[in-house]
């Protein structure tokens, strides 16, 4: 009866608050306008007339950094079953924008519906997908009631779990046992966010991996960014995928640093921060050059600047090839910090923060395997970077580890395209 309640009150309290939910998608709009494409997908409506044909395997990727790992997934689930549909869905702009790429004839893509009963079950019969994917965390009270009563096999993949995420889903209890319970299949990065998976009620949990060691890097866009590195003719020290509150504290760290300094290159997480990221840099005194501002090479103008603003999309390979070291965005603030996999792959040695716990294991994995270190502060991570970026056979040394922490990780995404083979087999012999 309490989950009955419960389950009735969140989607009491869901439907009430749909236009504030529709209000802000407008307003974000405004500055990212895919946010206003296709708002009836967000309620399950679709143009009339359009009759997809069921049976695609949909892989729902929230935002950009689940998509990036779903890639992953993708291509070798496609190895495997080469004639693949696939419905991809999404939450946010820079997910779906990601995702536009990774479509092949006969995919399709759309929004995430608002977790309102009316909109799960319209997304539901419109699509009749033959099994669905959540990247990461994405588990959906309704989704996973209208899921069960669709007899719709669900798998968590990529799955993880902080302690901050599991006493916060135990608060609630009452609707997140239930979701969790209704999941078919949970595909862990790690044995303890299984073990927490397994607490908050998944009944089937399996070890997999983490797909973002097993995500493409485009070597182009580093071998571009060593190219830059070498044109500008002084080390660069990174903020890499930065967070509110860092960059002020970098920036006012980064005036105490004695000339002659290493070139300082900032690339925030949201890109609609890019505009106040740069008032921030200028308002200090700083010289400025935006990388939306040049094409394949940086100008004259920019190679003498004292900040670099990485605000493109989709080049991360390529800032990690121009930096000589990266702070760890998210790690100087109480935020959890961002993933180093990537960072690694590339090459490039980390620095980061006290605070990284939404990526405990990859970050301690990669403390060990000395392709990062560990600062207690922003200041002493300005301070150590500045010395690495002197220090050209540490830096070598570490981007040797980073690359042997990386390589030795990879296996993910064909572990978790055999389960899902698996899932879909079993569900189908049953049926």
């Amino acid at each position: 009866m309490t989950e009955w309640l419960a389950s009735a009150a969140y989607a009491a309290v869901l439907r009430l608050l749909t236009p504030f939910y529709l209000l802000r998608l407008w307003r974000r709009g405004a500055q990212e306008p895919l946010y206003r494409h296709a708002l009836g997908e967000r309620l399950g409506f679709y143009p009339r007339g359009v009759l997809p044909a069921p049976g695609r395997l949909w892989i729902h990727a929230v935002s950009l950094g689940e998509t990036r790992a779903a890639s992953a997934l993708i291509a070798a689930l496609r190895e495997r079953e080469p004639g693949l549909r696939l419905l991809l869905t999404h939450s946010t702009a820079t997910g779906r924008e990601a995702g536009q790429v990774l479509l092949r004839d006969g995919d399709a893509q759309a929004w995430l519906p608002y977790d309102t009963p009316g909109a799960v079950r319209r997304f539901l019969r419109h699509w009749q997908p033959r099994i669905g994917v959540l990247m990461e965390t994405e588990v959906w009270p309704t989704l996973q009631c209208e899921a069960r009563a669709a007899r719709l096999p669900m798998v968590l993949a990529n799955a993880r779990l902080s302690e901050k995420s599991l006493r916060q889903g135990l608060r609630f209890a009452a609707l997140m046992r239930p979701a969790a319970r209704r999941m078919t299949l949970a595909l862990a990065q790690t044995e303890a966010d299984a073990a927490r998976l397994r607490a908050i009620g998944a009944p089937r949990v399996e070890v997999a991996g983490n797909l973002k060691y097993d995500i493409a890097i485009d070597a182009s866009l580093i071998a571009r960014g060593r190219v830059w590195a070498t044109q500008v003719g002084r080390p660069v020290l990174m903020l890499a995928v930065s967070r509110e509150g860092e960059e002020a504290a970098l920036l006012a760290e980064w005036a105490r640093q004695p000339q002659p300094r290493p070139l300082l290159a900032i690339v925030p997480r949201h890109p609609q921060r890019f505009d106040e990221i740069a008032a921030l840099v200028e308002g200090t005194g700083f010289t400025l050059a935006r990388r939306s501002r040049w094409g394949d090479e940086p100008p004259p103008e920019a190679q003498q600047a004292d900040v670099w603003l990485g605000d493109s999309m989709r080049e991360m390979p390529l800032y990690y090839g121009l930096a000589a070291v990266a702070l760890l965005g998210g790690s100087f603030e109480p935020l959890g910090g961002q993933n180093l996999i990537e960072a690694a792959a590339c090459g490039c040695p980390v620095l980061a923060g006290p605070h990284t716990f939404n990526f405990a294991e990859a970050t301690e994995l990669a403390l060990a395997a000395g392709a990062a270190q560990r600062c207690a502060s922003l200041p002493e991570a300005v301070s150590r970077g500045v010395a690495l970026c002197a220090d050209a056979p540490a830096r070598t040394a570490m981007a040797t580890q980073a690359l042997g922490f990386s390589a030795a990780h990879r296996g993910a995404a064909a572990r978790m395209a055999g389960a899902l083979d698996l899932v879909s087999w079993q569900t189908n012999d049953k049926v």
